[in-house]
């Protein structure tokens, strides 16, 4: 399971983390599960983050596999549940076509335009990580947060536009 936080910093965003939850050496899924809860809830607890953005479940080749993923993507949802913070799915196209404009971007190529956006130094071996920041950055594209975004008419086009941004 990988993860990725960033900041946001006025309109722009900051990299804060990335990393993987090693779940390989366990052979009870159970226990798998169990961890994914715990770490996310820890990651939660330490970062405190006001939302959170999760790669939707997607239909695969493999039922099982298929299966096992929409379990630990639930489990992660419960974790950010337990302390109120909202959700946000995206499909995987949605998320490599936030990053590089392309649906059907590979890994490496989100990872490349991952480490560009955010000048990072280096990418890990593993891309799970930079699945889970590539999520991160999808939501902050997506969230009405960029600089330069949307223009419009005027404020009636605004307000019929944004009628959650208005109290």
């Amino acid at each position: 399971m990988g993860f990725g936080l960033i900041k946001i910093v006025g309109k722009k965003m900051e990299f804060i983390q990335m990393n993987e939850l090693l779940l390989k050496k366990y052979d009870d899924h159970y226990l798998k599960l169990k961890l994914i809860f715990e770490r996310t809830v820890e990651l939660i607890d330490t970062y405190n983050p006001d939302e959170i953005a999760i790669e939707a479940p997607f239909f695969g080749k493999n039922v099982q596999s298929m299966l096992k993923l929409g379990r630990a993507q639930g489990v992660a949802m419960a974790a950010g549940l337990s302390r109120e913070i909202p959700i946000t799915e995206y499909l995987p196209k949605k998320i490599k076509m936030a990053i590089t404009g392309n649906g059907n971007a590979s890994k490496e190529q989100v990872a490349l335009m991952l480490k560009s956006l955010l000048n990072l130094k280096t990418l890990p071996k593993n891309l799970d990580a930079t699945d889970g920041l590539a999520a991160a950055v999808c939501h902050f594209y997506n969230s009405g947060k960029v600089v330069g975004g949307k223009s419009y008419s005027g404020w009636d086009a605004f307000v019929k536009q944004n009628p959650k941004k208005i109290t």
